[in-house]
């Protein structure tokens, strides 16, 4: 486990990283397929600009220690939900019962199975988190080989 230095803090104003691009399916299956042959593992975040959390977890991210890590083992894709009229039909892709919560974590693993999908909504109350506690929750999920 790799903990957050002490100087490591998230401040506002916090990254809005969601572009308000919509997302076609085939673009989904080419950002996997291309994580994939990168030897990373894609994580697809669903979120929104308008999310407290969606932004405080963007935050975290950007910390030096957690995004060092980030960069090693996973490729990002923030998918913008708009006010739920935008991608929210990709959320079938992964689980056809989710219709809505963000943010939304999906981590796949080496062959693009979905590995967190029981608690991929667990980032739903990231300001009410710590920083080191959303950064394990990613180094449980990162797969080694």
């Amino acid at each position: 486990m790799i903990y957050l230095d002490q100087i490591e803090e998230v401040k506002p104003p916090h990254p809005e990283p969601f572009a308000g691009l919509s997302i076609s399916l085939e673009e989904l299956h080419l950002f996997i397929a291309d994580s994939l042959k990168a030897g990373k593992q894609p994580v697809i975040i669903f979120g929104a600009n308008w999310c407290p959390d969606a932004r405080y977890l963007a935050g975290v991210l950007e910390l030096p220690s957690v995004k060092n890590f980030i960069d090693n083992h996973f490729l990002l894709l923030h998918v913008d939900v708009g006010k739920y009229e935008r991608n929210t039909e990709l959320f079938n892709f992964f689980d056809s019962a989710i219709q809505d919560g963000i943010p939304r974590i999906f981590i796949l693993n080496h062959t693009g199975e979905t590995i967190n999908l029981k608690v991929n909504d667990q980032m739903r109350t990231a300001r009410e988190q710590e920083p080191q506690a959303i950064f394990n929750y990613f180094q449980s999920f990162a797969l080694t080989g």
